[in-house]
């Protein structure tokens, strides 16, 4: 039977120097930035600290990933992708936003289904376009909505694919219906799955470009940064599954691969092409701590609600019941427990995100925190 990963103790997570464990005091415990809090994947910290001993630290070589990236997809989600069609830039940000600037002109609007990962907003204004919102439903599409949004013939659709904060994984009937959507009205979709692979147990990952059509009119930008914990390191990967999308890449800034860690690169070939084992024991974990969490939630904070996340180690709690706009996270901060506010997703009713990829003791602690400020 697969283990669970190993919990890292408080003390030596408040040692780590990221920005999640230093912007707030020793008294408080952040559940906010999305990094997990386990132990990397020795396949990494050996490729890693192999590249140290040989003083490997130059400049990315392009291409260096592109057949790990496309052995991954095959064996997790059944999807065949032409190694060539693979793209290295900096990050998943900076990969949207290229695009965006090929896509739309400045003024363009780009549809955007909320609530949605903050930095959706920040890349929109960053390539000059503007929100076109369509919220979620209960989570899934609202599909009345999404027909008349793309009959507006908006410059984009900018996807989030599984969604975060809501955790919920669009299904292949949605998928399709966006893709029949797209190429009616011809809108380019770009879609963000960098939390692909952290589909848990009881759903199913759908990559936009393996359903039939939607490499036509769509493009995907994905990492290892949050299924691996690589954030660091710089690197993702913009992939195409068409001639015409694939022109349309190739018209991005020339440096746009050698502007990736070499680091990062060589982490994630290494953990798309051996960390498998390891990825199921995370998913095993995290499916360990939604329960956790379920259970807490139920035994301690009965008057928040939530719907468990089918991917992802974000859960979406809703503390409408304590107040509105950022009411329940600063009465959870004064209590020590940092949690990520609605109101930076484009919700403005009293919902909260909470990062649950930690240890049982921290997630354990954090929750009678908040039980007692209640």
């Amino acid at each position: 039977m697969t283990e669970l990963l190993p919990d890292e103790p408080l003390h030596r997570l408040r040692e780590r120097r990221s920005a999640k464990w230093q912007r707030y005091g020793p008294d408080v415990l952040p559940l906010t930035i999305a990094e997990m809090d386990f132990a990397l994947a020795d396949v990494v910290k050996d490729t890693l600290a192999d590249a140290v001993e040989r003083s490997d630290t130059g400049y990315v070589m392009p291409g260096v990933l592109d057949e790990a990236v496309a052995g991954f997809a095959e064996r997790r989600w059944g999807w065949r992708l032409d190694p060539t069609a693979v793209t290295m830039t900096l990050d998943v940000n900076a990969g949207v936003v290229e695009l965006l600037r090929l896509v739309a002109k400045p003024g363009d609007r780009v549809v955007v289904n909320t609530p949605v990962y903050p930095p959706f907003f920040d890349w929109l204004r960053e390539a000059g376009t503007v929100l076109h919102e369509v919220p979620l439903q209960d989570g899934r599409l609202d599909r009345p909505a999404m027909e008349r949004a793309f009959a507006s013939r908006p410059a984009a659709f900018l996807l989030c694919n599984p969604q975060n904060p809501v955790g919920r994984v669009h299904t292949p009937d949605e998928l399709r219906f966006v893709v029949d959507l797209a190429t009616r009205h011809g809108v380019p979709v770009i879609s963000d799955e960098i939390h692909g692979p952290l589909v848990l147990p009881g759903a199913t990952f759908t990559p936009l470009l393996s359903l039939p059509g939607a490499a036509e009119i769509g493009v995907t930008v994905m990492s290892a940064s949050k299924a691996f914990n690589l954030a660091a390191l710089k690197c993702a990967m913009i992939v195409t599954g068409s001639p015409r999308m694939r022109d349309l890449v190739a018209a991005l800034p020339p440096d746009t691969a050698w502007r990736a860690g070499h680091f990062g690169a060589l982490a994630t070939a290494a953990a798309y092409a051996h960390g498998d084992e390891w990825l199921d024991r995370l998913l095993l974990t995290l499916d360990d701590r939604r329960s956790r969490l379920a259970k807490l939630i139920r035994d301690r904070l009965p008057s928040i609600g939530w719907r468990p996340p089918e991917a992802t180690y974000l859960a979406w709690l809703d503390c409408r019941s304590l107040g509105s706009g950022d009411e329940p996270r600063d009465l959870f901060f004064d209590a020590g427990v940092a949690l990520e506010p609605g109101t930076r997703f484009g919700e403005d009713s009293g919902y909260l995100r909470l990062n649950f990829g930690t240890s049982v003791e921290v997630l354990e602690l954090a929750v009678d925190r908040m039980a007692r400020a209640l």
